[in-house]
């Protein structure tokens, strides 16, 4: 086992002894000290009634609670009984109230409906709080309360520092938002030259070859003038290497086709095809993060040009991306990924990507209060590598976890804290 998944391991066991610990502290502690785990081993243990909800009783009246969670939102019915026989709810007057972690207070107050007691207020993810029932049957009250936790857990300071859990306030924050793009290296048009011989005449010698490093000025080829018939030299325009050698010794050049193509490895540019769907949004000066297709290079330019492509049919653009020589990292030819930043903007709340994680069929974070963890239900809106905009589901302020997040996942499925009523 390698140290990274060893310290997993460790982190994971003592989180298990500190509940057991706790867990083993006594009964009849309020709600509030009692862990999540004991409650969640509570919560399998109720009477269930004939609508699989948690039944309340006392003496002979009894209050079936239960969530309906058929409809667009989750929303509270209760079912009364006498000696065990369904009870007009008419004659019942009820409510709830929901202390959740926080602590924050939700209150239900309940209406005839059918054969059962309803709320129009929602249920609030997560299903996670302490429930306190009242219900008045022929002049008499009756009074329940009783634990509901899911997605919830307690972790030592201790034990969450070992297991490198840090935390942040939510809040605002500026989201960048990119593109992705593909392309490839190319020499740029400054980089590249053609050498022709001045004069209309058969070429004597050619000493370049393809691949061959010329310099400036370097004779390549020696070509004997068809009108005077004396021979002149064909030297290099500019430094770099024979791209294309497009003759021979004995040939006629002036033809207009080059005898050689030269090209500059050094001057670069990265080409990156811009098609109508992203054209509208990239603009010069738009910073570009270009990355080798095996992700092992990496380089930051800009936007230095935005060229028509060559299919006027499919309205393709080429943008063009200067790049640094770094030693031969980028050759010409080669394929490239970019990611282009075209925009930005302030949301008045966000979390870091990393800390959002799966929980049922919700992307969550991990709520922090004092030594408990719970999960908080997101409602996302736009995405970066680095932040998140969060529509719904935390309030600002609220402190979350960033790292170590898998820990309290891993402690919260241990536990069993399900989500059950």
């Amino acid at each position: 086992m390698n140290p990274a998944n060893l310290s997993r391991c460790l982190v994971a066991i003592s989180l298990s002894t500190l509940a057991l610990a706790v867990a083993g502290c006594g009964e009849g502690g309020s709600a509030e000290k009692q862990t999540p785990e004991a409650a969640a081993a509570a919560a399998a243990d109720y009477e269930r009634g004939p609508h699989n909800g948690r039944m309340l009783r006392d003496g002979d009246f009894a209050l079936e609670v239960t969530i309906f969670e058929e409809g667009p939102e989750p929303l509270y019915r209760l079912y009364p009984y006498l000696k065990d026989k369904p009870l007009d709810p008419r004659q019942v007057q009820a409510s709830i109230a929901l202390t959740r972690l926080g602590p924050s207070v939700d209150r239900f107050a309940f209406t005839a409906a059918e054969d059962y007691l309803t709320s129009p207020t929602v249920v609030a993810e997560p299903h996670s709080f302490d429930v306190a029932v009242a219900a008045t049957h022929a002049g008499r009250q009756s009074t329940w309360s009783y634990p509901s936790y899911e997605g919830r857990t307690i972790i030592t300071a201790a034990a969450a520092r070992a297991g490198g859990v840090t935390t942040q306030r939510a809040g605002g924050a500026v989201l960048g938002e990119s593109l992705p793009l593909t392309g490839r290296v190319e020499i740029t048009p400054e980089g590249q030259s053609e050498v022709h011989a001045r004069y209309p005449g058969r070429i004597v010698s050619l000493s370049a070859t393809l691949g061959q490093r010329v310099s400036r000025g370097q004779v390549l080829a020696r070509v004997e003038s068809s009108e005077s018939l004396q021979t002149y030299s064909v030297t290099a325009p500019i430094s770099g290497v024979i791209m294309a050698r497009n003759a021979n010794p004995g040939a006629i050049t002036g033809n207009g086709e080059p005898m050689l193509v030269i090209g500059d490895p050094t001057r670069l540019h990265a080409e990156f095809f811009l098609y109508p769907r992203d054209a509208e949004r990239v603009r010069t000066g738009q910073r570009v993060e270009v990355t080798s297709l095996a992700g092992e290079h990496r380089f930051n330019g800009v936007i230095q040009a935005i060229l028509p492509g060559t299919d006027p049919t499919s309205q393709t653009l080429t943008a063009h991306v200067a790049l640094d020589y770094m030693g031969g990292v980028w050759r010409p030819g080669l394929g490239v990924q970019g990611r282009v930043q075209v925009g930005q903007g302030e949301v008045p709340l966000a979390v870091q990507t990393k800390a959002i994680m799966p929980f049922r069929d919700f992307q969550v974070v991990y709520a922090k209060v004092g030594n408990t963890y719970e999960v908080r239900m997101l409602d996302l809106g736009r995405r970066t590598d680095e932040w998140t905009e969060v529509l719904g589901g935390l309030q600002p302020g609220t402190e979350y976890v960033v790292d170590g997040a898998f820990l309290i996942r891993a402690d919260i499925d241990k536990s069993g804290a399900s989500h059950d009523h």
